[in-house]
């Protein structure tokens, strides 16, 4: 299975390492580097060496490089990598090169009792924390003083049960269930404004603070939206197929239920629009003229939204005036990043102005894209709603809510 691993920050630099089957040097990540150096934002997930496979994820501002003698399942690799960053995230707040420094004590331990021998065994938040507390200042300090670790000695007690995502003897003063139903929209827009290719990825995480042991039943209006969906282990598959509802013990805290996927099969709504034009003639300077506008989204505001778009190489400078936000414009990369913020109705958001080119340039390519970053807040563009849900085996009512959140993935128009 996994032999090492390697946490590589945005430098290049392998600032953690952990072995578990053998010992593989570090300069094995210099294929994984060379890959990223030659395409920063589409490095293959699985690289070929002439010794091991690396398999790597990208999260935050780390890379995580797993490496494997033997041929794994892939996708085995990769969701397990998103667990160690998840379990990070859980217990740290955050996974950054300066917070994992801080903590090397706790990611090693953890890394220990997730891995045994290269093999995945305890990956679920709820048995960790049993194992291995989570880090504040006073435990660190009495583990110093004392020379005692965060292990702990006793086994949890939901190791060995059917229900291994969920500790026993839960109680909270106040049950709370939340559910936020999360979908990224990537799609690719022509020059027409015609759609070319539009797909949704969707999520519904989860925040559950309920007493006991509670069993769910969450329902949908449209389930039959899906194209292919993924669930948390906790999840009764059959109960799924037969009847298309949620039902499941759920782990105490955040996970995440299910992963969907929503394909350009289906109607894919574009929730914006952009009026682009872009000429440049020989020898002259050219113009740049864009609007940005909501579209589908059901009366909600479009918020956080960033245009970003690469200019040909012959393009010297940008004078631009925004009616709304500010841009800047990199002279090295030909970057335009124009930072527009909340989308106003009563005033689209508009940047126009001169395009200074390189003096005698004759071969222009002036096809550029612009890559759009959006969200829009209680909107899930797909149509998806959640009808209700239920709670059977303890006698209390928790307070229930569900949020909605469609924001751009890859979202490209070109020009």
């Amino acid at each position: 299975m996994i032999h090492s691993l390697f946490i590589v920050n945005n430098s290049g630099e392998v600032f953690l390492e952990k072995h578990w089957r053998s010992v593989v040097s570090r300069s094995v990540c210099e294929y994984f580097l060379d890959a990223q150096r030659a395409a920063p934002y589409d490095v293959p997930p699985v690289i070929a060496t002439p010794h091991y496979y690396l398999i790597t994820v990208q999260r935050d501002a780390v890379s995580l490089v797993a490496a494997c003698k033997q041929e794994v399942p892939p996708l085995f690799v990769i969701e397990f990598l998103h667990r160690v960053v998840d379990t990070f995230q859980d217990y740290f707040g955050d996974c950054s090169e300066t917070v994992i420094k801080d903590n090397y004590v706790v990611v090693y331990e953890l890394l220990d009792e997730m891995l045994d021998n290269g093999f995945p065994l305890a990956t679920e938040s709820n048995i960790l924390k049993e194992l291995i507390k989570p880090p504040n200042i006073l435990r660190t300090i009495a583990n110093t003083v004392t020379g005692k670790s965060n292990v702990s000695t006793i086994l949890p007690s939901g190791q060995l049960s059917a229900i291994p995502w969920r500790r026993s003897g839960v109680r909270y003063t106040n049950n709370e269930a939340y559910f936020d139903v999360i979908e990224e929209v990537d799609a690719i827009i022509d020059k027409s404004g015609s759609t070319v290719f539009a797909e949704i990825q969707g999520h519904i995480d989860c925040c559950i603070k309920l007493s006991g042991m509670p069993d769910l039943t969450l329902s949908f209006m449209n389930p039959r939206l899906f194209d292919d969906v993924s669930f948390h282990p906790c999840v009764r598959f059959k109960r799924w197929e037969a009847e298309r509802l949620l039902s499941f013990i759920p782990p105490d805290g955040n996970f995440r239920l299910m992963s969907y996927h929503i394909s350009s099969q289906s109607v894919v709504a574009i929730p914006i629009y952009i009026r682009h034009n872009f000429s440049i003639k020989t020898g002259e300077q050219g113009r740049l003229d864009l609007t940005i506008g909501p579209r589908n989204t059901l009366g909600r505001s479009v918020d956080k939204v960033k245009l970003e778009l690469t200019m040909p190489r012959c393009v010297l400078n940008c004078l631009l005036t925004p009616n709304q936000g500010k841009y800047t414009f990199d002279s090295v990369t030909k970057t335009l990043s124009w930072d527009v913020g909340r989308i106003d109705v009563s005033k689209l958001p508009n940047i126009r102005g001169s395009v200074s080119i390189t003096p005698g340039t004759t071969n222009i390519d002036a096809n550029p894209s612009v890559n759009v970053q959006f969200q829009i807040s209680q909107l899930a563009v797909s149509g998806l709603k959640v009808n209700r849900l239920d709670m059977y085996g303890e006698k209390y009512k928790p307070f229930k809510g569900v949020k909605y959140l469609t924001k751009a993935g890859k979202f490209q128009v070109r020009m």
